[in-house]
């Protein structure tokens, strides 16, 4: 029966009862007029209805479909989400629904649709086949950003902006006056107008120049300007954590455990300022052990409904771009109060664990705690120290912690744990933000102590919040889905590599290690990579795919992440301090977004800097050119995509830069083939590469084959 409503129904009221007569089995979509009658609303009451039907629409609450009738966007196929577009224009719809798979768009069906906006498709299958489902964008509903970065060029006809972003394929049509005074090759901030239809340019208007794209500094703010992030904090916020001081009060030790005689230290990178989380391991008797894993009291400091919560929720993470961090708290906070630095009072949430002395866990449990850090260590401080016998009591300590660490190790992958640690690079910048070095980041045994002691953590946590069934939010990575298995299946079987069903449990870590013996272990590690889909963050403990864990969360570094801060609170604070299942809906969808973006800013200021650097190789002497030592990760048509472990950094090797013979794609053996000398490209093989031209425009760098002298080798 459907609920009765009075003319005197306020707006969210009249929300509800649209969605909810629009839901009812009976119903059958329908005009205004009917609408109307459904909803018992006086003729008084029309222009509200339209005002609200419209908006309604414009979120993706409702459709509007043939004769202007109104129906639930579902009943009518027609899915609300995000679209994602990758160079070629093609996009993929990751539905607002998460129990919904995302659902490729085709190029001529993307419309007026942009990288990331949120749109309104319809979904098409055929019969029995769901694996066929496409869709075709109906409607914009929101735009990702208002306002595009790009270079400003000119034809004979016009002056148009390209922008940076390569997922952006149209480019933005410029007033010719507007233009006139802007050399071209400068990087400007368009804010678009309004775009009705994909068979012409989008329109905008220039509001900020940037400047000259080689100039310094102009790279970063194009980024930052894109992402659209937030580079200062607001007067209120900064006033608030200023109140906050600089030190530990007395008073706030109260009820606290005192730690502060314990022998706690910290692991971080070399360059790090914001020191999230400290150790320490205590032996006990009967060859047991004491773990101690203390992680920053941001909640203490940051209180639910404040200036400081509202800005780090809105930024819900820091981000780290080449040259500069973006963080989610002020300074104050991030690198100082919070921070655990050596030889100062520190707050805590600690989580202790009793272990066996095979490093079993026999108990946990959370405590309020106050530290006095002994010592900041960086990572290559403890391998070393790792690699020799111990001198001294923290010696001993790092010693001894690095066996427990090894053996959590061994047993997660035990359990079915994916080992998806691939090579990572520090890019260091001279004065002038120019690439000085590029170094490869080994992921040893100190980075390892470290991740398998914050694993356990997050594991525990997330445990204990979902026995006590409090809302929270949870670190969720879903299985791949089923056509991406088969695609991953049919490429190492073209490698005769056997492998089971990779839906059921401990068949791909099975298969990783069959892969790591492999002679294309590199590029089919990478083709497992991709069949993945990405962790977020959800309300619901969903388990975590990756490692094999059911139970997961984010919950030890509350000082660049908001969804920690907010694990913080739910185990200690109580269903009282978090908002509810629905809020926390929204939060987790916003903090998954926001995560997201920060990781392509962050791929991007990374990727700017680079091509700048190949650049400056392209102008040196052809024989001083470096040549780099590479894998082929995949193979097409048009060439064959190479990793380059050294920098961390992929590219083209066009077929047509190949100039000793005319190649052939073999589809069944994912080669190229000469077709008169019989040379093959197979997914694997090493090659030795170098710059071959770089396209600022396209984010792209293509590399051609070289046939070269050791000495030049990298």
């Amino acid at each position: 029966m459907r609920k009765q409503k009075t003319n005197n129904t306020s707006t969210s009221e009249l929300v509800e009862h649209i969605l909810d007569t629009l839901s009812q089995k009976d119903y059958v979509p329908t005009h205004l007029e009917e609408l109307m009658r459904l909803l018992r609303l006086g003729e008084q009451k029309k222009s509200v209805l339209v005002r609200t039907l419209g908006q309604m629409e414009k979120e993706g609450k409702i459709a509007r479909i043939k004769k202007n009738r109104y129906a639930l966007p579902l009943d009518a196929d027609l899915i609300p989400g995000r679209i994602r577009m990758n160079r070629r224009g093609q996009g993929t719809l990751f539905p607002e629904n998460p129990d919904m798979t995302p659902i490729p768009v085709p190029p001529e069906a993307t419309g007026t649709a942009m990288h990331d906006d949120r749109v309104l498709v319809r979904r098409e299958v055929r019969p029995g086949d769901p694996a066929s489902a496409r869709g075709t964008v109906i409607r914009v509903l929101e735009r990702a950003r208002s306002k595009v970065v790009g270079t400003l060029l000119r034809s004979k006809q016009l002056a148009y902006v390209a922008p940076d972003d390569p997922r952006i394929i149209a480019d933005i049509a410029i007033p010719a006056d507007q233009a006139s005074n802007i050399p071209t090759g400068h990087k400007v901030v368009v804010e678009l107008r309004e775009w009705k239809s994909r068979h012409m340019s989008p329109e905008g208007e220039i509001v900020d120049v940037l400047g000259k794209a080689t100039e310094p500094g102009v790279d970063m703010r194009g980024i930052i300007t894109h992402y659209q992030l937030p580079t200062e904090f607001p007067r209120a916020v900064l006033n608030e954590a200023k109140a906050l001081g600089t030190e530990v009060r007395e008073a706030e030790l109260k009820g606290r455990l005192d730690c502060r005689e314990h022998l706690v230290v910290t692991i971080d990178p070399d360059d790090a300022k914001d020191f999230d989380d400290a150790i320490c391991l205590q032996p006990v008797e009967h060859g047991r052990m004491r773990l101690w894993v203390h992680i920053a009291d941001v909640s203490h400091y940051v209180k639910p409904g404040t200036a400081l919560d509202k800005e780090a929720r809105l930024r819900g993470n820091s981000t780290y771009l080449v040259d500069r961090v973006i963080p989610m708290l002020p300074e104050s906070l991030s690198n100082e109060l919070c921070s655990l630095k050596p030889g100062v009072a520190r707050l805590t949430k600690c989580v202790e664990f009793l272990l066996d002395r095979d490093a079993r866990v026999l108990s946990v449990n959370f405590h309020e705690a106050v530290i006095l850090s002994k010592r900041r260590f960086a990572y290559q401080e403890v391998r070393d120290i790792l690699r020799a016998p111990a001198r001294d009591d923290l010696g001993r300590m790092l010693h001894a912690a690095h066996r427990v660490a090894q053996l959590q190790r061994q047993r997660r992958f035990k359990r079915g744990a994916l080992n998806l640690e691939f090579p990572e690079t520090k890019i260091r910048l001279d004065a002038r933000g120019r690439v000085r070095a590029v170094e490869v980041v080994e992921h040893d045994e100190s980075h390892q102590l470290i991740e398998e002691f914050m694993l356990m953590t997050n594991e525990a946590v997330a445990r204990t919040l979902r026995r006590l069934q409090r809302p929270s939010v949870y670190r969720v990575h879903e299985p791949p889905d089923p056509e991406k298995l088969e695609d991953l299946r049919a490429l190492v079987k073209a490698h005769d590599i056997a492998c089971g069903d990779l839906s059921a449990p401990g068949e791909m870590m099975r298969l990783m290690k069959k892969i790591a013996s492999h002679d294309a272990a590199p590029a089919l590690s990478v083709a497992v990579l991709r069949s993945m889909k990405r962790a977020r963050y959800t309300n619901q403990p969903l388990g975590h795919y990756g490692l094999a864990a059911t139970d997961y969360t984010h919950f030890t570094s509350p000082i660049r992440r908001y969804a920690d801060l907010l694990v913080h609170r739910a185990l200690f604070g109580g269903k009282s301090s978090v908002p509810d299942h629905a809020r926390l809906a929204e939060i987790t969808d916003h903090i998954s977004t926001t995560e997201r973006i920060s990781q392509d800013a962050e791929r991007d200021s990374r990727d700017v800097k680079m091509m700048a650097w190949f650049e400056s190789q392209l102008a040196t002497r052809q024989e001083a050119q470096p040549v780099f030592e590479a894998i082929i990760t995949e193979i097409r048509s048009f060439g064959f995509f190479v990793d380059i472990a050294a920098l961390a950094y992929s590219g083209l090797v066009p077929v047509s830069s190949l100039e000793d013979d005319l190649y052939r794609f073999d589809a069944a053996g994912v080669r190229l083939v000469g077709r008169r000398r019989g040379r093959v490209f197979a997914l694997g093989q090493r090659v030795h590469v170098g710059v071959l031209r770089v396209d600022r425009l396209k984010k792209q760098v293509d590399f051609k084959l070289v046939e070269s002298s050791p000495d030049r080798r990298m």
